[in-house]
C-alpha cells in the first residue's frame, strides 16, 4: 500500500474513532481498501454499513463491483438488486439509475 493512502487510511480511523456514527467515514474507509485490493476488508466495512445504515445508497453500487472483481456474480446481483430496493424506497433517483445499469450489464454479459 503507498504511503499517500495509508495516511489516509489511519486519518479515516482516527476521524471515525471521534465521530462513529458518521457513515461516510465509514464508506471512505472502505473505498480505500477497496482501492489498494484489500477486498476482505472492504467488504466487511460495507457489510458494516448495510447493516448499520442501510439506506446510505452508495455503498450498494461499491459492494457490488467489489463483488463482481472477486468473481462473486451472484453476490453481485443481490447486491445491486437490495441496491434497487433501497434506492426505489429512499427515492434516490441518481443511485437507482447507476444500479439498474451496472445490473443490466453484468446479468447480460
Amino acid at each position: 500500500m503507498n504511503k499517500a493512502r495509508e495516511f489516509r487510511i489511519n486519518q479515516l480511523n482516527s476521524l471515525l474513532s471521534a465521530t462513529p456514527n458518521d457513515p461516510f467515514l465509514l464508506y471512505a474507509l472502505a473505498l480505500e481498501f477497496l482501492n489498494s485490493e484489500k477486498f476482505d476488508v472492504a467488504e466487511e466495512k460495507f457489510l458494516a454499513l448495510i447493516t448499520d445504515y442501510p439506506e446510505y445508497t452508495p455503498t450498494y453500487y461499491h459492494l457490488a463491483k467489489l463483488y463482481e472483481q472477486t468473481k462473486q456474480k451472484e453476490k453481485a446481483i443481490n447486491t445491486y438488486k437490495k441496491g434497487i430496493e433501497i434506492t426505489q424506497k429512499v427515492k434516490d433517483l441518481h443511485a437507482l439509475s447507476e444500479l439498474r445499469s451496472a445490473l443490466n450489464e453484468l446479468e447480460f454479459e
